[in-house]
């Protein structure tokens, strides 16, 4: 059964608790835990060891699982931090962007060696890493994301299919879903009112409100097998505490009735 959370920096001005408890009520499996530095840091990476026994605590009194967690740094240094923090709590994915500029000689080579790297560094903690394609970076649509699929093999790497991305690159996600999906271990989702660079206002982003095919998305996840988690991530301005919640329930009642119809997804209880 696939498995719906929210990254936390859809509730930044608030605390963990406040955006955990929220997102229960709402119905949420789970959640991915906040890390980037400068914007939302629910998960304080400096000093994870100290928020251990909250964090569990509120995975416990909630019902809740941490599905992710979003670092965006791809700092080596960082990223150490961030997989210690996740061997310890128990965070089973890594979430970043890749580096480098869109159609910039060298820039795809560069970002595939590095994520080798970073990859062969996640693996070490046992924890997996994943980017995906994103706009203005050196990957951006399917065909940069293929190179970077075979760039290298390792087990603890994998593909973020943000169909957000990829619908701005002129394609449509759920054509483009099946040729990554061997290497899709996480999915951050979100709509688009259209094919710019930025995804539009927070409101804007509510799945089923805008211009991407995501009925026809989930269908193409359902039908290939895609069975890992699906995390809504919303950016932008900060929100009140009642706006946060629309987007989240409004996304969650668009996503859970398209997944149970197709047989995906149980209620939770």
């Amino acid at each position: 059964m696939i498995k719906l959370g929210v990254n936390t920096v859809l509730y930044k001005p608030f605390t963990l608790r406040e955006a955990v408890e929220n997102l229960s009520k709402i119905g949420y499996d789970g959640f991915e835990i906040s890390a980037i530095k400068g914007m939302c840091e629910h998960l304080d990476l400096e000093h994870w060891k100290d928020q251990v026994s909250e964090i569990r605590e509120l995975c416990e009194e909630f019902h809740m699982e941490i599905l992710a967690s979003e670092v965006a740094s791809t700092d080596p240094e960082r990223l150490r931090l961030a997989f210690e923090a996740a061997a310890g709590i128990g965070i089973p994915v890594i979430n970043i962007g890749p580096t480098g500029r869109s159609n910039e000689p060298g820039d795809l080579e560069a970002c595939i060696a590095h994520m080798k790297t970073l990859a062969e560094l996640a693996e070490s903690y046992g924890v997996t890493l994943c980017t995906k394609a994103h706009v203005g970076a050196s990957v951006y649509n399917t065909e940069t994301t293929l190179k970077l699929i075979e760039g290298f093999q390792n087990p603890y790497f994998g593909i973020d299919m943000d169909p957000s991305h990829i619908f701005r690159a002129g394609e449509e996600p759920e054509k483009a879903l099946a040729s990554v999906l061997p290497a899709m271990k996480h999915i951050h989702i979100r709509d688009c009112p259209h094919r710019l660079q930025n995804p539009g206002t927070p409101f804007q982003q509510i799945c089923g409100t805008g211009l991407i095919n995501l009925s026809g998305y989930v269908d193409a996840m359902v039908d290939q097998g895609y069975s890992g988690p699906v995390d809504l991530e919303v950016i932008g301005p900060e929100l009140s505490l009642a706006d946060c919640n629309t987007v989240a329930a409004e996304t969650y009642g668009y996503l859970n009735a398209l997944l149970r119809a197709r047989g995906a997804r149980d209620i939770k209880q």
